[in-house]
């Protein structure tokens, strides 16, 4: 979950991977996910499909015990806004979901707005950016 990731898990990420277009996401969910390899497209074993992962840099260390990376991976499942605008999410969003835009190589992200399906900011007005009715 989004809220038990800890900044130094994410401090060998070099890079994020999305595997589509972010934009029209309003969230994407996030876990930590010990994965065999620093780099590449991990194997995806969840319901739902996989809208990205993140890259680890070559001093990244594995596991003692088990020789896995901790690494992130991205991720919406069939009930996820996404999929049915009105549906369970159509207002708030899953625990572990962040909006994608607030996403970066080592750092977390957070809930925005716009995830939790509310209406939009003032400064998102400003920009021109409307959220799409739910």
């Amino acid at each position: 979950m989004s809220a038990l990731i800890e900044p130094e898990q994410l401090s060998s990420e070099t890079e994020l991977v999305w595997l589509e277009d972010i934009e029209p996401l309003d969230y994407v969910r996030q876990t930590l996910d010990r994965l065999p390899t620093r780099r590449g497209k991990p194997a995806y074993h969840r319901a739902g499909r996989m809208v990205g992962y993140a890259i680890l840099g070559p001093k990244a260390r594995s596991s003692r015990a088990s020789g896995t990376f901790v690494r992130r991976v991205f991720w919406l499942l069939p009930h996820d806004r996404d999929g049915q605008p009105t549906g369970l999410y159509a207002s708030g969003a899953p625990s572990e979901a962040v909006d994608p835009r607030t996403v970066a190589p080592g750092i977390k992200g957070y809930k925005t707005q716009r995830s939790e399906g509310g209406p939009e900011s003032a400064a998102m007005r400003e920009l021109g950016m409307i959220l799409p009715e739910a």
